[in-house]
């Protein structure tokens, strides 16, 4: 199993898909590390030979920020946020939605689960 960027990738998929694993790759990034590596985004990652699997690692290190320093900079950035006291940060602050969606209805995954109304009393 190949361990890149301390994630283990999943035997059996495709080296593109399997790319995406990793928090801060999605499939145009892992597209463009394996045309920048020569190689062929079709193979499983279960095919990619020891050296194959170290040019991915050495081009991801080099040029992309991912997984726990991309986490902590995404962090840091809401935190900033946050401090301010803009409008984006009251938001994240509250766990409403930043970008102007409407919370009326909807925005369920940022408000949590409904809370019913209280039983009536006799």
């Amino acid at each position: 199993m190949a361990r890149i960027a301390g994630v283990d990738l999943p035997r059996g998929k495709r080296a593109d898909i399997a790319l995406t694993y990793i928090y801060g790759i999605g499939r145009a990034s892992a597209l463009k590390i394996l045309d920048s590596t020569g190689v062929n985004w079709v193979r499983g990652i279960d095919d990619l030979s020891a050296e194959e699997i170290n040019e991915i690692r050495k081009e991801i290190e080099q040029h992309h920020k991912v997984e726990g320093d991309l986490r902590r900079e995404v962090g840091a950035s809401i935190k900033r946020l946050m401090d301010i006291g803009c409008y984006r940060g009251l938001r994240h602050r509250k766990g409403l939605p930043a970008r102007g969606q409407r919370t009326h209805t909807n925005a369920r995954t940022r408000k949590g689960p409904r809370r019913g109304a209280a039983p009536k009393k006799k």
